[in-house]
């Protein structure tokens, strides 16, 4: 058992006993009774993904900390924050254009293999490295919903992957070079 000097330990033991269905109120409790601890806590325990609707193009999108800037979020379609926010992130215009295209394929495989559901990508470029080096780093989401199935009555399917793609400049000459990926899931 964690000692009481070590408050996120005991925090994290506490919420592996809790029932899955009742995180978000778990995890509430306990960020009232260490509030020194919240930002930790939230960046440890996984919540359920929540969904919300683009204004601008009536689609629905995931939000996670990988889209959130402030209180705000950014949808994937129109690449706008709700509620609007002036200086929030936005990737770059070459990301950009490979996010687009990877919600779509994305949304083109949550539909064909869950059969509805929402899904998101948020791409991002990785700190330090320039645009020219090819290094980003994605989140892609999927939320499916289930009710009066034959085996479940009523629950969740969330799915979070993050990839990291470290790209290395192809030699003088060479049209091809090396890159290094990551996969973190949680389902």
């Amino acid at each position: 058992m964690a000692s009481s000097a070590d408050p996120i330990s005991s925090a994290l033991s506490i919420m592996r006993r809790m029932p899955p269905n009742k995180i978000e109120q778990s995890l509430s409790g306990l960020l009232n009774l260490i509030p020194e601890s919240t930002d930790e806590l939230l960046q440890r325990v996984d919540q359920p993904l929540e969904e919300a609707t683009c204004a601008e193009t009536g689609r629905k999108f995931l939000l996670c900390d990988y889209n959130r800037d402030g209180d705000s979020y950014r949808s994937p379609w129109s690449n706008k924050y709700a509620p609007a926010l002036e200086d929030g992130f936005l990737p770059t215009e070459s990301l950009r254009a490979m996010e687009l295209d990877a919600n779509l394929l994305y949304d083109a495989y949550r539909e064909q293999y869950y059969e509805g559901g929402t899904s998101s990508v948020y791409l991002w470029d990785l700190e330090g490295t320039s645009e020219k080096a090819g290094s980003f780093a994605g989140c892609f989401l999927i939320k499916k919903r289930v009710e009066g199935q034959k085996f479940v009555s009523v629950g969740n399917w969330d799915s979070i992957h993050i990839a990291e793609c470290s790209g290395i400049e192809a030699p003088p000459g060479k049209r091809q070079g090396s890159a290094t990926y990551k996969l973190t899931s949680t389902v």
